[in-house]
């Protein structure tokens, strides 16, 4: 069954494509990786590299399971967009260059400029335009500004929103409210590594608090939703750290496994 076809100009240069079906027990995306929104200019002062279209052809199961331990995102994306568009996280970035100093720089900190556009999205070496942050342009094209919107699916399956959810997560009727992470930074002055204070320069200055905000250690939570009313676990993309989730409830399939090491980027401009 075909679920969703997008074919839409939505800029001078690129064409968005986009097709989800799911058959049997999995959906399937396929995608060119072009916003269907006006996306920055690219190449730019701190992003030397030009938009290309990509040949993505992704599955997650429809039905996903929880595991009952989580599993870290490391190497690739998170997820996918409505858009076709890859939620991507991470950075190439590490300090002093070095992917073994067990520092890298988060993308959102506001202390490094990676040349994102307003979509909180840039382009890697090979062209991939991809999100790491809450996905402005393609929020203003879904026109649900302030609702519970779904805006795309994990690798594991499970549905993604924004950072919009229900008050209370059992309540379809609820008042829908902005979802409140539960990571928070650390408190003094790193130990080891680059000095100073725990500032949100790098990944690793924020940590997992329990109980902190509405969510889990995935950035996500079990409830119901208006597309899934009977339940299910669901991620957020948050305001703040880890704004797209870094870890997942379930298993995230192969096809978004990237292949080879990161690739190699210039040092993040200050």
């Amino acid at each position: 069954m075909l679920l969703l076809l997008v074919v839409v100009s939505a800029n001078a240069h690129h064409k968005n494509e986009v097709k989800i079906v799911v058959k049997g027990d999995y959906r399937y995306i396929t995608s060119n990786g072009i916003p269907v929104h006006e996306h920055g200019k690219f190449p730019n002062k701190y992003n030397p590299n030009t938009i290309r279209e990509q040949k993505y052809e992704l599955r997650m199961p429809v039905k996903p399971s929880s595991n009952r331990k989580v599993t870290p995102l490391e190497h690739g994306p998170f997820g996918v967009a409505l858009n076709g568009v890859l939620f991507d996280p991470g950075t190439a970035e590490y300090w002093h260059r070095n992917p073994c100093s067990g520092w890298r720089y988060e993308a959102l900190s506001g202390k490094i400029n990676l040349g994102l556009d307003r979509s909180r999205a840039h382009v890697q070496p090979g062209g991939q335009y991809h999100y790491h942050g809450l996905p402005t342009g393609l929020i203003d094209q879904l026109n649900k500004k302030g609702e519970m919107t779904l805006i795309g699916y994990a690798a594991d399956g499970f549905p993604i929103y924004t950072q919009y959810g229900l008050e209370d997560a059992e309540d379809l009727e609820s008042k829908v409210v902005k979802v409140i992470s539960s990571y928070r930074l650390k408190h003094g002055r790193r130990r080891n590594g680059p000095r100073g204070r725990y500032d949100g320069t790098f990944v690793e200055d924020y940590q997992y608090v329990l109980n902190s905000g509405d969510l889990d250690e995935c950035n996500g939570r079990i409830g119901v939703t208006p597309e899934y009313p009977e339940g299910t676990y669901h991620y957020f993309i948050t305001e703040r750290f880890p704004f797209i989730p870094r870890a997942f409830r379930g298993t995230p399939d192969k096809s978004f496994a990237r292949k080879g090491p990161p690739p190699r980027r210039r040092p993040p401009r200050k």
